[in-house]
């Protein structure tokens, strides 16, 4: 069983089966990825074939607009962490935000987006939000679908959500990753780490190689693109859950190499509760599923292997996993995610949470890439 548990390729589960009467297949092989890689390739998803081409129209467009105008779009300019940095746009579905002073700060993350001028890109707010909507419906399918890989009785995974469902912010970016000729300083591209929340559906369109995940042995699994799939990864908040069943999995994303062109994606960040406190709600896992976890390799074996990483993507970050979101173990769920957010934009800390800036960068937030 241990060998199971060291992958040399992510899996690909084919979304038809569950509507074709192989759902209990479909079952099957989600239970493997979530137990022993944390990532799989979801084949066929039903989102909307012309709405996903329209979206991958639009990343490229919205990156090659003049820097004056992306830097109206600055996300230094939105206490949600909304917007443009380092070639990366935050977008969200429109959401009232309701903070006022002396609340807790986490309830200042959920707001409006910035978004472009229409006759800038025309399209792209209404095509952006369409695809939001259509991955938090396929996202609340999977968690769904991951109830049943685990055995939980169904609805177990609703007490981490907001009532209604539909209420909730979640989250998508645009990123462009330059290749290593068009960076100052090296090859910077994001370093290992893990995802927050319970579910990451990332849209690759770039043809190059870039994301890797990380075996128990330490190697780097390339993610290469794959026609008409969404890339979905486990976040930390699921691993906790579930008592470390689901496993979350380190990756990063090394640059294009040099001459190649800018690689692009689109991440879909599934959000949960702001209120939730993960720590004190404990779901009836079934033992013959929780023996899954205990036969693995020992967690140890992966631990090591990210320290072995250090060296061989010390172009991408010198901090390696320095947000691995274990706070979720103590904190409420909106501090732990604003926590991460800091960590990873202090220049946006600095103008809108200047206490906690200070909190967690007390000698000063540390150069980009460090």
């Amino acid at each position: 069983m241990a060998s199971d548990s060291n992958f040399s390729s992510v899996p690909i589960l084919d979304y038809p089966l569950i509507r074709h009467g192989r759902k209990a297949e479909f079952v099957e092989l989600l239970r493997h990825a979530l137990v022993n890689v944390g990532f799989l390739y979801l084949l066929n998803s039903p989102v909307e074939e012309t709405l996903v081409n329209r979206v991958k129209a639009h990343v490229s467009k919205f990156f090659d607009l003049p820097i004056e105008r992306k830097e109206r779009l600055a996300m230094r300019k939105s206490p949600h962490f909304l917007g443009l940095d380092r070639e990366q746009f935050d977008f969200a579905a429109e959401h009232t935000n309701r903070w006022t002073e002396g609340q807790p700060d986490w309830l200042r993350l959920w707001g409006p987006p910035q978004w472009p001028d229409d006759d800038e890109l025309p399209r792209l707010k209404q095509d952006l939000e369409a695809y939001l909507e259509e991955l938090k419906h396929l996202s609340f399918e999977f968690t769904n679908l991951v109830e049943e890989a685990l055995e939980l009785r169904p609805g177990a995974l609703d007490a981490f959500f907001d009532s209604p469902k539909e209420s909730m912010s979640h989250r998508g970016k645009l990123i462009k990753y330059p290749s290593v000729s068009e960076i100052s300083g090296g090859a910077q591209g994001v370093g290992p780490h893990y995802d927050a929340g319970f579910l990451t559906l990332l849209l690759q369109l770039s043809d190059l190689p870039g994301l890797q995940v990380q075996n128990v042995s330490g190697q780097w699994i390339d993610v290469i693109l794959r026609p008409n799939t969404l890339v979905v990864n486990i976040g930390k908040a699921l691993e906790h859950v579930t008592q470390n069943v689901a496993i979350a999995t380190s990756h990063p994303v090394v640059s294009p190499p040099v001459g190649s062109p800018p690689r692009y994606s689109v991440p879909f960040f599934q959000s949960i509760s702001e209120s939730v406190r993960i720590s004190e709600i404990k779901l009836d896992i079934p033992p013959h599923i929780l023996s899954l976890r205990d036969a693995r390799r020992p967690s140890a074996d992966r631990s090591q292997g990210a320290q072995a990483l250090a060296s061989d993507h010390s172009h991408t970050s010198s901090n390696v996993i320095a947000v691995n979101h274990g706070e979720y173990l103590r904190d409420i769920s909106g501090l732990v995610y604003l926590t991460g957010r800091i960590k990873s934009h202090p220049d946006v800390a600095e103008a809108h949470y200047p206490h906690l800036y200070r909190k967690i960068f007390p000698n000063g937030a540390p150069e980009f890439g460090s």
